[in-house]
């Protein structure tokens, strides 16, 4: 699937911040399903790819903006 269909989640260098979309750095692509988001979370599959603790509110996040999307909407 081409990589418009994922939502990307960077580690900024060298802050090792997380955000969602768009910056420099580690990234890591999730399918914008909620069975991807769930497995993602339930196995840290973003903190093993981006080699960094993924903190709760990020999950918050994308689970709000797997629910938009599902309505509907778009970012």
């Amino acid at each position: 699937a081409p990589k418009e269909t994922f939502w990307r989640v960077v580690r900024l260098h060298p802050s090792h911040q997380l955000q969602l979309d768009k910056g420099m750095g580690r990234s890591a692509y999730i399918c914008t399903t909620a069975n991807c988001l769930r497995a993602a979370q339930k196995k840290n599959r973003l903190g093993k790819a981006l080699k960094a603790t993924v903190p709760p509110d990020l999950y918050q996040i994308l689970w709000e903006r797997l629910s938009l999307t599902e309505n509907g909407e778009s970012d």
